[in-house]
């Protein structure tokens, strides 16, 4: 695989840093409309770009100094359902402004009793009229204290399995009967928060797709999450330092002198080479399509990796680390230090994502055949487990 960047005299390049020239501090808008905010996205939305272009203009924007919208959520998760499923109204309505970040959008998914077994959830949504009345609860749910808008699975149907008769929708966040607590973490923020509905009335024509068909667009956007929580070069979840900071850091400032330790930074460091490497083979295997298993892998090698290199950076720190914030490195380490056990958790505990790679990656069987009390090879061979 040639993980190269296209060459300075690509005419890809040549013209995207030229509109980069003349629009020295584009609006969010005028990034839209370049479609430089999702240049993978079919038009008018993006480019239909292939991994090459998609890297071209990653690469223009970075030097240009120019940074994109946030709505992590909106854009990572919630619109590529919007495009492939939304009707037009929906699309017309949402997508433009969300990819501008004017209206930022959350993830209604985990609940209290359904975090990695997400199809048990009890919210339910039940058809009245024009409205669905929404009654429930949601927990764990990253910036629905701030969101416009979010997606939101329910139940609308309840004598077919735990995986049918669930339904997808677009909610506003401040329709009536819509609580939002705040969850304080380790960081003293809250990035997390428990959302209650009490007779919530949403629109019938906020349903995407059809009724009660929502379990496949809610795996979709679970794979969309696992890919936006992956990528970039940053430790935690794309964003923040990388191994290639700390050893900036340590390179810029005298080296290390601790042979062990200074293993355990290239060691680091290597690791972080390898995802890199593995982020650009997804980006050329991946454009266009919808995300797979890979995307799973990809986080299952990068949560640990961040974990992994927050800690050992906390730990160079020595005792300063141990009594601010400000220690011998940065805040950003330090906050990231008390982070990184999320990073492991959430869009997919590391369990969840070992789960999927076996079976979609591996090729193992999906379950043990509890039913007739059999072990995996004892049913390859015929035979049954002891009683």
């Amino acid at each position: 695989m040639d993980v190269d960047l296209p060459p300075e005299d690509d005419p890809r390049r040549v013209e995207t840093r030229r509109w980069f020239d003349e629009h020295r501090a584009p609006s969010a808008r005028e990034l839209v409309d370049a479609g430089f905010v999702v240049p993978h996205w079919p038009r008018p939305y993006g480019l239909d770009a292939d991994p090459a272009l998609q890297l071209i203009i990653e690469g223009e924007m970075r030097r240009a100094g120019v940074s994109k919208p946030m709505n992590p959520i909106g854009i990572g998760h919630c619109g590529p359902i919007i495009v492939a499923l939304g009707n037009d109204e929906q699309k017309q309505r949402y997508l433009l402004p969300m990819l501008a970040g004017e209206e930022l959008w959350c993830q209604l998914f985990s609940e209290p009793g359904a975090g990695s077994d997400l199809a048990n959830l009890g919210t339910r949504a039940e058809r009245d009229g024009d409205v669905y009345r929404v009654n429930g609860q949601k927990i764990w749910t990253s910036l629905a204290d701030h969101a416009e808008f979010g997606i939101l699975i329910a139940r609308t149907r309840n004598d077919v399995s735990k995986h049918r008769g669930i339904s997808y929708f677009i909610i506003a966040m401040d329709l009536p009967g819509v609580e939002v607590r705040p969850i304080r973490n380790m960081t003293g923020e809250s990035g997390f928060n428990e959302v209650f509905f009490d007779d919530v009335r949403v629109p019938a024509e906020n349903l995407i797709g059809e009724e009660n068909l929502g379990w496949g667009m809610a795996k979709s956007t679970l794979a969309n999450e696992r890919v936006s929580l992956s990528t970039g070069g940053g430790l935690q979840w794309g964003y923040g330092p990388s191994a290639r900071d700390l050893v900036t850091h340590f390179r810029d400032n005298g080296g290390l002198d601790d042979r062990v330790v200074r293993q355990e930074v290239v060691r680091a460091y290597i690791e972080g080479e390898i995802l890199r490497y593995h982020r650009m083979r997804m980006i050329s295997a991946a454009v266009n399509k919808k995300p797979g298993p890979d995307a799973s892998l990809r986080k299952a090698l990068a949560d640990p990796h961040g974990k992994k290199v927050f800690t050992l950076a906390k730990n160079l720190m020595g005792a300063g680390g141990m009594l601010t914030i400000n220690g011998a490195l940065d805040s950003a380490w330090d906050r990231g230090f008390l982070f990184s056990p999320a990073l492991t958790v959430g869009g997919g505990t590391s369990e969840v994502l070992r789960n999927i790679i076996a079976e979609r990656l591996l090729g193992l069987p999906h379950d043990l055949d509890v039913e007739q009390g059999k072990t995996w090879s004892e049913t390859r061979r015929g035979t049954s487990a002891p009683a």
